[in-house]
């Protein structure tokens, strides 16, 4: 009857692991749900995606921008408009956080109707090109997640685009484009329209080859940016006013 009298084999001791929540077991990791305080996170800010993009011809300006509205993996809508008409000659395309752009656009909507109420007269577009960097530089503590494009027509009759960061600074080029899907749309401009590091002979484009480039850009930077889909709207300005119209993309 020796085995009566045996004692059981001694329990291992499991060695501990050094971790952000202390010394514990390999088998007793505790992540926050139970017992050690768990952190938790909170951003102001969220990324809904999509592309902007904002050509200038000789008497004409384009703004385009996809409808794609979305937050992380998932689509949230499929025709949301990422432009807004300022003026009737002046059109503002922005992608970011949507909150943040419509906040954006009332701001700016209410001071070009103090200006108009003021002077009796619609601000010009350059005129709106400084009040959009006066209102971002206004939030640079606490920025307006929004990345900006601005088109349209001067008083010359002469097409502009303005292109921001941030916090406002601006400056006016013959083209831009911003949000997610611009790393694939500003090398088509450089090549097409800016005829960089070419030795073929430039040729002025007119409006109709211009928005089948828009078209081309948005349909390669679909096949590559899952923020970017759904459709293109397109926004012509001229002297005569804002002519739009929309281009089916993949919606997948």
């Amino acid at each position: 009857m020796d085995f009566l009298n045996r004692q059981a084999p001694p329990i291992p001791q499991l060695p501990l692991i050094h971790s952000s929540e202390g010394p514990v077991c390999n088998n007793s990791i505790d992540h926050g749900v139970t017992e050690n305080p768990y952190e938790h996170r909170f951003s102001p800010y969220d990324f809904n995606g999509g592309t902007t993009i904002a050509i200038s011809g000789p008497d004409f300006a384009i703004v385009a921008a996809d409808t794609r509205l979305s937050s992380g993996y998932e689509i949230l809508s499929r025709d949301v408009s990422k432009l807004h008409e300022v003026t009737s000659k002046c059109v503002l395309g922005s992608a970011g956080c949507k909150t943040d752009v419509d906040q954006l656009r009332s701001v700016l909507d209410i001071k070009g109707k103090v200006y108009q109420h003021n002077h009796r007269k619609p601000m010009s577009t350059p005129s709106v090109a400084q009040m959009l960097s006066n209102t971002l530089y206004q939030r640079r503590m606490f920025p307006y997640y929004a990345f900006n494009v601005m088109g349209g027509v001067d008083e010359e009759g002469k097409g502009a685009v303005y292109s921001y960061d941030a916090v406002g600074s601006f400056e006016r080029t013959p083209y831009s484009a911003t949000g997610s899907g611009q790393a694939y749309m500003i090398p088509l401009l450089d090549n097409v329209i800016g005829h960089k590091n070419r030795l073929d002979e430039k040729k002025e484009l007119g409006v109709e080859e211009l928005v089948e480039i828009v078209k081309d850009g948005f349909v390669t930077a679909g096949e590559r940016d899952i923020y970017t889909g759904d459709s293109v709207e397109i926004k012509v300005i001229t002297k005569d006013g804002i002519q739009t119209q929309r281009f089916n993309l993949k919606a997948d």
